[in-house]
């Protein structure tokens, strides 16, 4: 056995793999808690499951469920980006979580890179599972799945950079009532179950400049209607994405 087989290589391990590691275990974290869970899997299905077989709510011509799976899908990616992950990265915030992982060999915006790609693996298996239970109620998507990414992508954006920002700045116990507080009037203002021709017609210029109306709508353009690619919504996105993640990164506090 030659000498210095086992000399110690301190040292932090190469930044990928750091990235890798970390969101494994923001992934983990969330899977395994029951109240993400309910909210980001269970509520979304229970409401396609209901909405699509029960008439509650008036969606049109065509089945319920072509009108509901576009939206649906546009509320889990809410629940996920923005609702899970303020509650989340708020309470590591109040328990000191993130200043310990701020000062670790894991730089603060890998750290951050991490959280994203955790919410986006979560959402691939949102969106498997809403997808098979959509497709066994009678939906019939129809358009691009290209346009469908990237929206999907571009909301995922939009309400990432809300989440952080209502972690970085208000208190665990504020950003707890009020991320779900959004959560409800989002879900039954912003296109999701309710179209928003039902509502007044001033009512529905601002409600359709929402990151949640704007997404809802812009699935519904492509999967329900075949539509090519609705620059309007992607573009109110675009715009959401830029001033969240713009103020999130000017006003987040580690403490």
């Amino acid at each position: 056995m030659s000498a210095g087989t086992y000399t110690p290589r301190p040292g932090a391990a190469p930044l990928p793999r750091m990235i890798a590691a970390q969101t494994a275990l923001e992934t983990r974290m969330l899977l395994r808690n029951g109240e993400q869970l309910l909210l980001t899997v269970i509520i979304p299905t229970l409401l396609l499951v209901l909405f699509s077989a029960v008439d509650i709510v008036d969606t049109g011509s065509g089945a319920s469920v072509d009108f509901l799976a576009p939206g649906i899908l546009a509320l889990a990616v809410m629940s996920t980006a923005f609702t899970g992950q303020a509650i989340a990265t708020g309470f590591e915030r109040r328990y000191g979580v993130l200043k310990r992982l701020g000062a670790s060999p894991l730089p603060r915006w890998a750290l951050m890179t991490a959280k994203t790609l955790s919410v986006l693996v979560t959402e691939v298996l949102q969106i498997v599972l809403l997808t098979a239970v959509a497709l066994a109620l009678g939906w019939s998507p129809q358009g691009n799945p290209l346009s469908v990414l990237l929206l999907l992508v571009l909301g995922t954006a939009a309400f990432s950079g809300l989440g952080l920002l209502m972690a970085g700045t208000l208190k665990a116990e504020a950003t707890l009532a009020a991320a779900n507080l959004v959560f409800l009037l989002l879900l039954v203002g912003g296109g999701v179950i309710v179209p928003l021709d039902k509502f007044p017609d001033a009512v529905q210029s601002v409600l359709g400049l929402l990151p949640i109306s704007a997404l809802s709508e812009g699935l519904r353009d492509v999967l329900q209607h075949g539509a090519a690619m609705p620059w309007a919504e992607a573009g109110i996105l675009a715009v959401w994405a830029v001033l969240g993640l713009g103020a999130a990164a000017k006003f987040f506090h580690w403490e």
